[in-house]
This record gives structure tokens, C-alpha cells and sequence, in this order.
């Protein structure tokens, strides 16, 4: 809290019977009061990044006697660290039961990106101009798997949709986040199946002055009777 950073997460909802958005919660007193805490005057995006890593870790590990074909879960971690002038982006994954290393997504060289976790489909088509599943499909056509990941390189260079800049305003960003969001809850009510994504919309912002703001945000329980509770959503 009081600092610009932020995390999100997709894929698994719950470890061993307790909700991401409790473990993570966690994790925050953790790094803001307990032993593994933070130097608010001196850290890193990375060093919270790696602090996460071990914490889902070792949840994850302490709560399956063996790891789990099947589970899956990212746990992003953005903001700016004490010295940064560009913010950061790093993943952490949790594939098929096996913890992976931290990925630097975003950092002081790369500056700017649009990236996406869960059901990206609707996204990957819309930005990149295709869908994910190309080179499987081409794959399954016969077509051998060293060149259909080069024609999607090719596809994929020559088509993707240049939205972001990283000198546009902050409500331009907000609003092609929204967009994005809305495009992909749209594809999902409307495709056949499970409507697999959906529901309000949580948005907010970090940035290196103003820190983390929310724009959007719901709430389970009615403000007007928690007036000085800002810590619960659903």
C-alpha cells in the first residue's frame, strides 16, 4: 500500500481451498509488514516479482502432494520501483504444477506493450491479426511445424494493429484497456460454449507520480454504509 505497484492474476481461481485474492492479500501484509518485507525506500519491480514467486510457490507446493497435470496460473506484478523512470511488467506462471522463474515483460528498455492473460483470443485477433491457434491449424493442415510458426512471425508482423504509444495520454490508455476488456467479454457472450468471461470490470492505473488509482471499481458490500473501508472487493 501507498506505493506504485500492482498485481493481477488469471487462470487457477483458488490453492488448496484458499482464493487467489486472499493468498494475495496475504502476500501483501507479507512484503509490507513481515519478515520477507520490502524497503519502501529502496526495492525493486523485480525483487517483489521474485518475493511472489516464492510465496505462490510454496502455497502451491505445501497444498499438492504431487504436481497437478492441468493447473495453470499467472500472477502479474507492475509498477515502478524506487529508482525507476519507466514502470515494469513481470509474469509468474504456474504451468502443469511446476513453478516457473519470473518474466520480465516490460522493463527500462522496453518501454511500452500491450499485454494480455487468460481468454485472449478476441484480443489476439483484433491486435495481432490473428488467432493463437494458427499454427496448429496450419500444423494440422500438413504443413510442418518450423514453418508454420514462421509464416505466423510473417502474419503477424505484417498485420498486427499498432494502438499503443508510449506517449499517449493516460485516459487513452484507460480507454483502450476498456475496449479491449468489453471486445473480449463481447466475443465470449457470443461465442457457443460456457460464457467463460464476463461480469463487471475492474480498471486502474500506475503511475510513477500518482501511484496506483482506481478508475473502476465493484464492491459486495454498499459504500454508503462502509464510508472509511476501502480494502474489500469481490
Amino acid at each position: 500500500r501507498g506505493l506504485p505497484i500492482v498485481a493481477m492474476t488469471c487462470g487457477m481461481g483458488h490453492i488448496g481451498g484458499r482464493s487467489i485474492s486472499n493468498l494475495a492479500k496475504e502476500f501483501r501484509h507479507q512484503i509490507s509488514n513481515g519478515d520477507a518485507g520490502i524497503n519502501k525506500t529502496d526495492y525493486t519491480i523485480e525483487e517483489v516479482a521474485r518475493l511472489a514467486h516464492k510465496f505462490f510457490s510454496e502455497r502451491y507446493n505445501g497444498a499438492n502432494e504431487a504436481p497437478a497435470k492441468g493447473d495453470y496460473m499467472e500472477f502479474w506484478i507492475g509498477g515502478y520501483g524506487s529508482s525507476n523512470t519507466h514502470g515494469e511488467i513481470w509474469r509468474n506462471v504456474i504451468a502443469d504444477g511446476v513453478s516457473l522463474e519470473p518474466e520480465n515483460l516490460v522493463s527500462e528498455d522496453a518501454r511500452q506493450g500491450v499485454f494480455w492473460g487468460g481468454q485472449g483470443q478476441a484480443i489476439s485477433r483484433l491486435l495481432l491479426g490473428l488467432d493463437p491457434a494458427f499454427v496448429g491449424a496450419m500444423t494440422e493442415a500438413g504443413i510442418k511445424p518450423e514453418l508454420a510458426q514462421e509464416l505466423y512471425g510473417v502474419a503477424r508482423n505484417k498485420l498486427e494493429a499498432k494502438l499503443l504509444d508510449a506517449t499517449m495520454p493516460t485516459i487513452d490508455a484507460i480507454r483502450m484497456a476498456e475496449f479491449l476488456v468489453d471486445t473480449t467479454k463481447g466475443y465470449f457472450a457470443l461465442a457457443f460454449g460456457s460464457d467463460i468471461v464476463g461480469g463487471a470490470t475492474d480498471t486502474a492505473t500506475v503511475t510513477k507520480w500518482e501511484g496506483f488509482k482506481w478508475i473502476n471499481r465493484k464492491h459486495f458490500y454498499p459504500e454508503h454504509l462502509n464510508r472509511k473501508d476501502h480494502d474489500h472487493v469481490c
